[in-house]
């Protein structure tokens, strides 16, 4: 039997079918949709103090993670992910302040944005929500399908100092 802290973990991973059904419901609410994305293999402090940023400027965030095979083919290393998807689900269903996550395969989670159609579309300052060259490495995917539907684009300040890499690189030294 589980318990009720389980379960508010756990009702908030959804695949793609019952994310849309969610979201359906919080706008009949008049809930802001905030939608952020990325791999967030090791928690840490950054990833922390990012998504509760992203969850300030709405009602409802919504994260997309990574597939365990999507983190594979961004190159990161062969070690990547650290955490399996299902490890990074549950840890970041855990934070009070994320609402929903849910997984994409592909290389990029465009076709997630499409089906969600979230109000406010969130990435962090090493990208330019003003890029409309989609070959940019600043581009924040999607953003042309938000502005077009009368979002926004932000990005957030990041925490120098930390990153997965950085982390995976002191326990490796």
């Amino acid at each position: 039997m589980k318990g009720h802290r389980q379960e508010y973990v756990e009702d908030k991973l959804m695949d793609h079918e019952s994310a849309v059904r969610r979201i359906e419901n919080w706008r009949l609410k008049n809930s802001k949709i905030v939608f952020t994305n990325g791999c967030f293999d090791i928690l840490h402090k950054g990833h922390v103090s990012y998504l509760a940023e992203a969850a300030s400027l709405g009602n409802k965030l919504v994260v997309a993670l990574n597939s365990d095979a999507s983190v594979k083919r961004q190159g990161k290393g062969d070690d990547r992910p650290i955490n399996n998807e299902d490890a990074r689900s549950i840890v970041m269903s855990a934070l009070g302040f994320v609402d929903m996550v849910v997984f994409f395969d592909k290389d990029t989670p465009i076709e997630l944005i499409e089906l969600l159609r979230p109000d406010i579309l969130v990435k962090g300052a090493d990208y330019d929500p003003e890029e409309t060259d989609k070959n940019a490495k600043s581009y924040i995917v999607g953003s042309d399908v938000i502005l077009n539907n009368g979002g926004k684009v932000k990005a957030i300040t990041l925490i120098e100092g930390y990153s997965t890499t950085s982390i995976i690189n002191k326990l490796k030294a």
